[in-house]
């Protein structure tokens, strides 16, 4: 079992979820979006400390939320940057501890499920950078100004969140990609350019990140589907 610290980023309007708000605060089974996420953080013994990142002029709101949700400890608030990564930096700078893994997880996927978490963790420990992220069902194709390209689909994964990370390996090529102006699609990219090895491990076609309307439906179904199982 590897303890762990996890930057939550909570910070995005979504504006694609056209909510008219926050899309953390949309209610799955009379619950924040984003309390479901926490939830699951929040309950594992391995994580030590959750920095979530929000925008600012949602403080209050936040507080509010985790004093209704008697989160008495182990949750702090961040401010969040400009960019995505923006935020997870300053995430970083706000972690209790520089060593260790740090886990680096989208606020709008609630349904990761604890043994992909421990999977995780130890081949971050192991390794230094690990990914959840499924195999591509759907053929890819590549457009270019010279036609389509059909990709190897055996080769193709879908990078989903938690991110795990050594807290140094991370840290530097968040301060290498500050220094070259680069902005990745995902910290694990960060990785990527300092020529370090990132591991996949294969998580869950249900840890879906909420974007579109459509999301919240698929949502609704792994919730259901999950409360019949308990059930059984």
């Amino acid at each position: 079992m590897v303890p762990y610290q996890i930057i939550i980023l909570a910070a995005g309007q979504g504006k694609r979820m056209k909510a008219k708000q926050n899309k953390q605060f949309i209610s799955l089974e009379n619950k924040p979006l984003i309390v479901h996420t926490l939830d699951v953080f929040y309950n594992d013994p391995n994580c030590t400390l959750i920095n979530l990142v929000i925008n600012p002029n949602e403080q209050s709101e936040m507080e509010n939320l985790l004093a209704h949700f008697k989160y008495t400890n182990k949750v702090s608030l961040v401010h969040g940057g400009v960019e995505r990564q923006d935020s997870v930096y300053q995430g970083l700078k706000a972690c209790a501890s520089k060593d260790g893994v740090v886990l680096i997880h989208d606020g709008a996927r609630p349904f990761v499920k604890k043994d992909s978490l421990e999977r995780l963790t130890e081949q971050a420990e192991y390794i230094g950078a690990a990914l959840l992220a499924v195999p591509v069902t759907d053929t890819i194709k590549r457009k270019t100004d010279s036609g389509l390209t059909s990709l190897n689909r055996n080769e193709l994964w879908a990078a989903q969140t938690p991110q795990a990370f050594h807290f140094s390996i991370i840290e530097k090529a968040h301060e290498h990609a500050k220094k070259t102006g680069y902005l990745g699609t995902d910290d694990a990219s960060l990785v990527e350019r300092l020529g370090l090895p990132v591991e996949i491990v294969q998580g869950s076609y249900d840890n879906i990140k909420l974007t579109t309307p459509e999301d919240v439906e698929k949502a609704q179904a792994i919730l259901k589907k999950r409360s019949m199982n308990k059930g059984e």
